[in-house]
């Protein structure tokens, strides 16, 4: 497959992305609603945040999959490796629970449920999602092995999540509401939600490109970075705590939304080699242009009926990563 230069797929990747929201605006519940007014308050006060927020969640997880699969050297590797969706996942369960002792008074609860109140679903899912990679760092010993690491990820991952089974069950109100989490729902992203995801992905993008040539030296070997003068473990904790707050940011907002972390990366190496840096911020594109189509194609395909936007995802990246691993066997057997 032919190759591009990095300034002709961003150029291809803004127009996409302009292309999804403009579809976006015009989506509604009843599908695909063309001539709609920008006036329209349902258009300004809903689909615009909603749209918006899709595309940089998309973002979000896609320079977090970018992050991912540079630190650990893994094309397979996701946002998710460290935890953070189990953590998350969590911490609304916990919310959730909490949320059902709507009889007491506010001033009857003990402080940690005040505070868990306040914070909300979202907050609760952030604080779950930094958590649960703080506890896997802590397992791990830091960062200075990667196996380590990612076994710990695993284990962290499959505790919380048997956690926030127990507390399904023994408060199976919480079901429903956990379910839109878990399948990932773009419906609740507010104007303040954009903003600050916004500001998540600036300051992300911005950090990560300036530490950008450690994922260079580490595509050479670790003992190669470390020749090359780049100081790797504090590059590293930075680039995943980087990794970290992108991928919380986006699951608090939108829940767990499957493959767009992992496939985005994948499609910009399609057409794309060159510098970590270039790699990173394409990918932030790409997973922006995913989640946004998805989103469109969720609200449009079985109006009224809309389809949880995780599925979606998970049904086409799959469906892409199984066409992807066919073909390079294919081309394996005939080389």
């Amino acid at each position: 497959m032919n190759k591009m230069p990095a300034a002709q797929i961003a150029a291809w990747l803004a127009a996409l992305s302009l292309l999804a929201l403009g579809l976006g605006l015009i989506t509604g519940s009843l599908g695909w609603e063309w001539g709609v007014s920008w006036s329209d308050p349902i258009v300004q006060d809903i689909r615009l945040p909603r749209t918006v927020g899709a595309w940089l969640a998309g973002a979000l997880l896609g320079l977090a999959g970018a992050l991912a699969q540079g630190l650990f050297r893994n094309p397979l590797a996701d946002p998710y490796l460290l935890g953070s969706a189990s953590g998350a996942s969590l911490g609304v369960a916990v919310a959730l629970s909490l949320g059902l002792w709507g009889s007491a008074s506010f001033a009857d609860m003990s402080e940690a449920m005040q505070w868990a109140m306040r914070l909300g679903l979202t907050g609760m899912a952030f604080v779950g999602a930094w958590a649960a990679v703080l506890l896997t760092l802590l397992l791990a010993k830091g960062v200075e092995h990667t196996l380590r690491l990612l076994l710990a990820g695993v284990v962290v991952g499959v505790v919380l999540g048997a956690l926030t089974s127990l507390l399904t069950l023994v408060f199976p109100q919480t079901l429903p509401a956990m379910q839109s989490f878990l399948l990932g729902n773009t419906s609740m992203l507010s104007g303040q939600a954009c903003v600050l995801m916004a500001t998540v992905l600036l300051s992300s993008a911005g950090l990560s490109w300036i530490f950008s040539p450690l994922l260079d030296g580490l595509r050479l070997g670790e003992s190669t970075a470390h020749s090359l003068g780049l100081r790797v473990l504090p590059l590293r904790i930075v680039l995943l705590a980087v990794m970290g707050l992108a991928t919380a940011t986006a699951v608090a907002q939108t829940g767990l939304i499957a493959f767009v972390g992992l496939v985005a990366p994948h499609l910009v190496r399609a057409r794309f080699t060159g510098r970590s840096a270039s790699l990173l911020v394409l990918s932030a594109l790409m997973g922006g242009v995913l989640l946004t189509t998805a989103d469109v194609l969720a609200r449009g395909l079985w109006a009224p009926q809309e389809l949880p936007v995780g599925v979606l995802t998970g049904i086409l990246g799959g469906g892409y990563l199984l066409w992807r691993i066919h073909s390079s066997q294919m081309a394996g057997s005939s080389a």
